[in-house]
């Protein structure tokens, strides 16, 4: 019988879901990773382009660029998401995420390092569960990396532009209990719920948080951001880990 201080899912209150990345999931890409926040699933690729954005060229701006695009496959939420292509524009949700993803990635990455190249981060969700965008973070910034040293490899740059690492959590109160990394079941209800941009070095990012028809206190709001450092810091740890193992095996 499932003790009243877990959750549905059997977790305590300050646990992670079951964190994994699998390496080479998009081979035409040049580094993809599939990273996964218990059933939330997404496909997470990083491409190479050779050349800048024209408005790079005009400003004469030194450099690369790196740029996000996100998208929920119609297949991962329970009901068909219609494509954005289909409606002939990209939905308000979309553009807010794929803007944070690629404010995310440039925070910790030094764009005059990476050459007149264009670093396209591509995230597709496979299935959807509650903290797309927090996986999305956290698997791009491995596929970065990884494209990245396929750079450094073929001697196209002289050292790696990424100067941390970074990942994301959502945090959220549900029925005035602090909880880590929410699932859509705890999602869709949270009274307050924050998604949370931090880097290796514990440096903040971005802050999300609102009340959904709800207010929090100031004890709240420092609480849920400790416990979001807890689960960053060990997201952290897994990032490491992961790329340690890519790396070595080159």
């Amino acid at each position: 019988m499932t003790s009243p201080a877990l959750r549905a899912d059997g977790r305590k209150a300050d646990q992670l879901r079951p964190i994994t990345f699998e390496a080479g999931i998009a081979p035409h890409a040049t580094g993809s990773v599939l990273v996964s926040y218990g059933n939330t699933r997404v496909i997470c690729a990083a491409t190479i382009e050779p050349k800048v954005p024209s408005w790079m060229k005009q400003q004469r701006v030194p450099g690369g660029w790196l740029t996000a695009e996100y998208s929920l496959l119609p297949y991962s939420t329970h009901e068909r998401k219609q494509r954005d292509i289909s409606r002939g524009k990209i939905d308000g949700r979309t553009v807010e995420i794929q803007r944070l993803i690629g404010r995310s990635l440039r925070a910790v990455l030094d764009l005059k390092k990476l050459g007149e190249n264009t670093l396209w981060i591509d995230c597709d969700v496979l299935q959807a569960d509650g903290g797309t965008r927090t996986a999305s973070i956290t698997g791009a910034y491995l596929a970065a990396r990884l494209a990245i040293q396929t750079l450094l490899d073929a001697k196209r740059i002289p050292e790696n532009p990424l100067v941390d690492s970074v990942a994301a959590i959502s945090v959220g109160l549900l029925e005035g209990r602090e909880l880590l990394d929410l699932p859509y079941l705890e999602d869709k209800d949270a009274e307050v719920d924050f998604n949370i941009v931090m880097t290796g070095q514990g440096k903040f990012v971005e802050v999300q948080g609102s009340g959904e028809e709800s207010t929090y206190t100031y004890e709240q709001l420092i609480s849920l951001v400790a416990l979001a450092q807890k689960g960053i810091k060990e997201i952290s740890a897994l990032q490491t880990a992961f790329l340690t193992k890519q790396l070595l095996a080159r």
